[in-house]
């Protein structure tokens, strides 16, 4: 019976015992927003893609689709690009 009761309290203890959460380290490039407003309104296409990577600085693209569900996070060397069911490009902005 002894044992039954200390089983519970050993392992809520092995538990609390984690490493520290640390934060991923800074991107060594950064994304500029300047000069994506030149792709406003164009067809989304790869070669398009390319060159709006090559304009902001951006290590990272990520296309949008319409409704389509993206995380929140924030990463300073990506390039998140949306547009519409005509693939016409709405918003492009880093992170």
């Amino acid at each position: 019976m002894r044992y039954m009761v200390l089983m519970p309290i050993m392992l809520t203890g092995a538990c609390m015992a984690t490493a520290p959460v640390t934060a991923p380290p800074p991107a060594e490039a950064s994304c500029r927003n300047e000069a994506l407003t030149a792709f406003i309104g164009r067809t989304a296409t790869a070669d398009l893609g390319a060159q709006m990577l090559a304009a902001s600085g951006a290590r990272a693209l990520r296309w949008v689709a319409p409704g389509m569900a993206v995380t929140m996070d924030y990463r300073a060397d990506r390039l998140t690009v949306s547009y519409d069911a005509n693939m016409v490009i709405d918003r492009a902005s880093c992170g």
